[in-house]
């Protein structure tokens, strides 16, 4: 069986989704676009995912600022404010009779270019968008098992010439990190910063347990992730000891327990890591509260959604 964060349950209907091209809604087999974009030739893009739940586009305000945020820093007019982007989310949505459990992806790239070149000044169209969304709820399986890690020897990158922050489509050293996992028989990686302290795993956030208290990364070296947010505030309103700080593989070996947090699985267990079993092998105490709370913080996003 396939596992690891992003495990979802098969969905037939995902055969004949329409997806999102610059205003043109077209079936998945027929969405296609140039290969002179920026975004092809040379990963010069931006991405982000959100859930629909209920109806409601889960922490989309959030979501959209960590969006807009980027493509400031990358120099990309995206042409579209955020509500028009919520409402051509909606025409996805609404094409395809989507109402709960849906996973949406937005993505922009610079545009298509006249010729292969990382100059900016080549591309001869308006940022590319496309959306696509897809009936995808997490497996409750590997919710129940946990997920095993392994160490990559690849770091994540410093600030200074790949933002960790930053949801770019130049993913190539988290798709390498994840390779070696995947060699070494674990389901996932995880990633150490510049200094040999644990950052983050290559496409989630990391979380470990010790005497009650819930330790993360500095957040330095590792995506800004919503969901990471959103665990650390959770933490803080129910008095749950939280410690954004420097820690090595030696806290994580000897830790109660671990799990990983992102928009897709929420919150997953680790159970193993390098080969070592994390407290007893299953999903602990804590993971499991803060599991729970979660739920309920998205329960009330629901109701907010609706009461706007």
């Amino acid at each position: 069986m396939l596992t690891g964060t992003h495990v979802s349950i098969e969905d037939p209907r995902n055969n004949d989704v329409l997806v999102y091209i610059n205003g043109a809604l077209v079936h998945r087999n027929d969405a296609k676009i140039s290969v002179f974009d920026s975004g092809y030739l040379i990963g010069d893009g931006i991405w982000e995912a959100v859930r629909l739940h209920n109806g409601a586009l889960v922490f989309i305000d959030q979501h959209l600022e960590r969006l807009y945020a980027a493509a400031k820093s990358i120099g990309l007019d995206l042409k579209l404010s955020k509500q028009q982007l919520i409402n051509e989310v909606n025409k996805v949505l609404l094409a395809n009779y989507m109402n709960s459990d849906v996973h949406v992806r937005i993505m922009f790239t610079r545009g298509v270019k006249k010729t292969p070149s990382q100059d900016p000044r080549y591309t001869i169209s308006g940022p590319n968008l496309v959306i696509i969304a897809e009936f995808k709820k997490a497996s409750e399986e590997v919710k129940q098992k946990g997920i095993t890690l392994f160490t990559s020897t690849i770091r994540r990158g410093s600030p200074d010439y790949l933002d960790p922050r930053l949801n770019c489509h130049s993913k190539l050293h988290e798709v390498q990190a994840l390779i070696q996992a995947l060699e070494a028989g674990a389901d996932e990686a995880l990633m150490l910063d510049q200094h040999g302290f644990v950052a983050t795993c290559n496409s989630t956030n990391f979380f470990v347990v010790r005497n009650g208290a819930v330790w993360t990364s500095t957040g330095k070296y590792c995506m800004n992730g919503i969901t990471r947010a959103n665990v650390i505030d959770v933490c803080k309103k129910h008095q749950i000891e939280i410690c954004e700080k420097d820690f090595s593989l030696f806290d994580v070996y000897s830790a109660d327990e671990a799990f990983t947090t992102g928009t897709f699985g929420g919150l997953t267990p680790v159970i193993k890591i390098d080969g070592r079993i994390i407290g007893e092998g299953k999903p602990g105490l804590v993971t499991e509260k803060l599991s729970a709370l979660y739920k309920g913080l998205i329960d009330q996003e629901v109701e907010r959604f609706k009461n706007k």
